[in-house]
């Protein structure tokens, strides 16, 4: 009988509407990657919807197993992730696997390991632990509060632009100030960030992007100056989202996907391919998911029982909500092509797997809501 009791209480703690959600957006993914794996001449690429589901189910296993898991005893194993994950970038730089022009995995034989994507859940723990334990002053964090924050942001960052990943170093920053921001920073410092970010643009663009990086911002701001080399990407994608309009053409009918013109429709552009095949409709309704999703998330945080629990929560979600808009930005042309995928709907055993983890972290700090 006590058993039993047990039982319910561990069920009535775990978040199910937030569980419910994370569940129909896998869904929306699985349909999206069937459909652009499974076209007339996409021969050899269907067991990616296989391997997929497998990704699926370890992300689910996963995020259970954090959500059991006291997020304290997590965050007291920051630092280890951390090290352990700028080891294998540092691994990666010199002894990883080459795909598409940059060295960015390791090859376990049963999958390809992206280390700077695990590392952006360490970075959120370490950012989480480390801030946690501060107490910030009424006018916000000052210069010798954030100089140990902004160095656990700033190593990552310049080893995976080594590497060379533009689009993961961005979302590193972003998660990592995105963070720094939810816990107040003194207004004079963000002037001079600012106004340091704008004089050090002109000095990146000539020593610091490399010509491949260059030319996708030339092409975003106008891609017809290439339409068959670096501007391709983004003209299919937005041909391919155009042409859905509003209820889209219906299930594996979506001509750019199935006749292979959107490239990286299972990854990049799987956005693209849901655009196109479920019209502006499908788009917004999966847009609303994730809308939903926030709104639960931040409940969680609001609810927290301590800071730290309330610092993970927001940093997962700004972990989510920095690749979303980035993806979707860029799909539909209203950012650069920086290789950064959608979260719960893309293809990706590393991605999935740090995204199911992360979110296990909201659900393990909800269910902590009710432990007094």
């Amino acid at each position: 009988m006590d058993i039993n009791i047990e039982q319910r209480t561990f069920l009535r703690r775990i978040d199910w509407v937030f569980a419910f959600i994370i569940l129909c957006l896998n869904a929306v993914g699985l349909t999206n990657l069937f459909s652009a794996t499974h076209g007339p001449l996409t021969l050899g690429v269907e067991p990616l919807f296989t391997n997929q589901l497998v990704w699926i189910f370890g992300g689910w296993c996963v995020f259970f197993l954090f959500t059991l898991v006291e997020y304290h005893f997590v965050a007291r194993a920051a630092y280890i992730f951390y090290f352990a994950n700028l080891a294998a970038i540092l691994y990666v730089t010199f002894f990883g696997t080459t795909a598409l022009g940059a060295q960015r995995w390791i090859d376990l034989g049963f999958m390809r390991y992206q280390p700077s994507e695990t590392m952006k859940m360490a970075l959120i723990l370490v950012l989480a632990r480390e801030l946690s334990q501060k107490a910030v002053p009424a006018a916000g964090l000052g210069l010798r509060e954030l100089f140990k924050p902004l160095l656990l942001i700033l190593a990552p960052v310049a080893m995976v632009i080594e590497q060379p990943d533009l689009g993961t170093a961005m979302m590193l920053l972003f998660i990592g100030f995105s963070i720094l921001l939810f816990m107040k920073v003194r207004t004079s410092i963000l002037a001079i960030a600012v106004t340091a970010g704008l004089v050090a643009s002109p000095i990146m663009w000539f020593y610091g992007l490399r010509d491949y990086q260059k030319l996708r911002i030339i092409n975003f701001i106008s891609p017809q100056n290439d339409p068959r080399g670096t501007g391709y990407n983004s003209i299919q994608s937005k041909i391919a989202v155009g042409s859905g309009q509003l209820i889209g053409k219906g299930f594996r009918q979506g001509t750019q996907s199935q006749l292979e013109f959107l490239p990286e429709r299972h990854t990049d552009f799987i956005y693209s391919v849901l655009s196109e095949e479920f019209g502006f409709l499908g788009s917004v309704g999966t847009i609303f998911l994730f809308v939903i999703l926030f709104i639960t998330g931040l409940r969680v945080a609001s609810t927290a029982r301590d800071k730290m629990g309330a610092l993970i929560a927001t940093g997962v979600l700004t972990y989510i909500f920095w690749h979303m808009t980035v993806n979707m930005g860029m799909v539909i042309g209203l950012l650069p092509i920086v290789g950064v995928p959608l979260p719960l709907l893309s293809y990706g055993g590393s991605s999935m797997l740090t995204t199911m983890a992360g979110l296990g972290l909201v659900s393990s700090v909800a269910y902590r809501r009710y432990l007094f």
